[in-house]
Formats: structure tokens, sequence, C-alpha cells
């Protein structure tokens, strides 16, 4: 098929919804991938995401605690494991790594690894080539790391780093041939067109796994009265145009999905929607992984 121009997904995200989900239902595959994470080190973060609980800009009283221990990180994988998890994170706030904890971010990077049928992933923030080799050559399989939103309402969400600092880190994950996690925040108030902006631009990075994020507003954050910057409908259709747009990428279920019902998550696993991170989020509350599990089951998936 044809690659579609910014254009063509604007008029497909326009057009009848059951025709967009049957246009995105093409590209999909019988199998679900299901990831987990751990909340390695939380809180305190220098940054001033306007969405993030963990901010230190915010007065969201938030447990904070520093990097937690190896052994910690290697139960919660064989947890994700016995759960039917096949990649596990590790991931820390922060805008860069710290290095006084990077040797112990490797032992647990080594330590996820040895456990048989899970591969690792980490999101420790913006890299440096530095790191990402150690990262590299210390094993890691798959880096995470957003765009969170497009080039053009990034000013919109943060300023004490750019977009542009986010790509650079996409660039190095691939240059030292991990894999890469990459994806969005939905409904903090940018415009279709910065949707449409969005699938595009993920499209030039070609992510693995591209993480779909639906806002939950956080009290005493500045987006926390954002509840109504986009409803069902809208997110069903940003999923398919991101999915047309780029059909080698898996997208993945994450943060906020359980602002969508029942049945339309279930929609979008049949039409768009091809991973699932099982489990708690960092600072709010996903699906029981059983739940999961039945879910796809009854879809007649095959978790990978």
């Amino acid at each position: 098929m044809i690659t579609p121009t910014k254009e063509d997904l604007v008029k497909l995200y326009n057009s009848d919804l059951e025709k967009l989900l049957e246009t995105s239902s093409k590209y999909m595959t019988d199998k679900i991938s299901f990831c987990s994470l751990v909340n390695a080190r939380n809180g305190k973060c220098s940054q001033n995401c306007r969405y993030c609980a963990q901010s230190s800009y915010y007065p969201t009283q938030i447990e904070s605690y520093p990097l937690i221990e190896v052994e910690e990180v290697k139960k919660a994988a064989l947890d994700a494991k016995s759960n039917h998890a096949r990649k596990f994170a590790i991931v820390t706030s922060g805008k860069t790594p710290d290095e006084s904890d990077f040797d112990k971010m490797l032992e647990m990077i080594n330590e996820i690894n040895k456990i048989d049928g899970i591969n690792s992933c980490a999101s420790i923030g913006i890299l440096n080539e530095e790191q990402a080799k150690r990262l590299s050559e210390g094993g890691l399989k798959r880096f995470h790391h957003n765009i969170n939103t497009s080039r053009s309402y990034y000013p919109q969400v943060c300023t004490t780093h750019s977009w542009d600092e986010r790509i650079q880190t996409c660039k190095l994950v691939k240059k030292y041939e991990m894999e890469l996690c990459c994806g969005v925040i939905l409904g903090m108030g940018e415009s279709i067109e910065q949707r449409i902006e969005m699938a595009l631009e993920l499209r030039e990075i070609e992510p693995d796994s591209i993480p779909i994020n639906i806002l939950m507003p956080i009290p005493k954050t500045p987006f926390e009265t954002y509840i109504d910057k986009i409803d069902e409908e809208n997110i069903l259709r940003t999923l398919a145009v991101f999915k047309i747009a780029n059909p080698k990428s898996i997208l993945r279920f994450c943060g906020g999905r359980m602002r969508l019902s029942e049945e339309n998550q279930e929609l979008a696993l049949k039409t768009c929607v091809e991973g699932i991170l099982i489990g708690n989020y960092l600072t709010t509350i996903g699906k029981q992984p059983q739940e999961d599990y039945k879910t796809v089951t009854k879809l007649g998936k095959t978790i990978i």
C-alpha cells in the first residue's frame, strides 16, 4: 500500500469510524505482546513536564524514593514472567540517568536477562552517547523513551528540555542497535492535526513499539483539569491512524487506557492495538494482569 501523506491521514481520521477501524485492522496480526515494569526510582524530578506527578515543580506529595535494590527488581521481573510478560523494564524518574546509579542499573539489566523468557528494557531518561554505548554493551535489549507529543506542541508540555533532545536519545538507541519503544500521551490539549503530526513523527523514528498513554490528570499538576481534552471516539480514531501510519510498529496500551470502556478496549485490541503494558503504571493504577489474559484469550489472540 502507498505510504499515506498527512492529508491522507487527516482524511482518514475524520472518516466514518467503522470504516477507519476496518482499515487499521488490515495491519493487525493475531498476536498480543505483554510487557511490564518496575518503578525503580520515584519522584524529585528536575523537569517541569506539566502532566507529571513526579516533577519537583508541583506539590503532588507523592512518595519519593531512591533507586531500589537489584533483588527487588529481579523479584518483580519473575512476577511479570508469571503473568505472561515477555519484556520487563526498569523505570526511573529524572531527566537523565544518575551516574552514581548507573552501574547498579546495569546490574539490574543483567539480572533481568538471566531470566529465561524475559527481555530487558529500561526507561531512564535522556541519554548521552557514552551511556547508550554502555547500555548496549551491558546487554540491554530495548530502551523506552517517548516523544510524548508533537514537536509543535511540546513547548506547551515541557520547557526544561526540548523535543529534539528526546529525538537524539532515540537516534542513539538505534545507533547502538537496541530496540526502541517510543510513544505518546494523548489528551494534553493537542489538536487533531498535532495527533497526525505525532503519527508521522513516529513514522520517521520507526520504533519497534509505540506505547499509547492517555492522560490521567494528576491533582496539583498544571493539567489537573484536562479530563475533557479527548474522548473515547477520538482515542479510537487516533489509535487507528497511528497504526495505519506505523504498520510495522506494535501499538501498546499503557497508562490511562482505563479511560476507555471495556467494549472500546476490546475493539482497539481487535483493530489497532497489539500490545499491553500489564499491571500498574508509575503513579496510576492499571488492570490486574489476569484480567488482560482473560480478555486476550476471549479475543482469540496469542500472547507473545
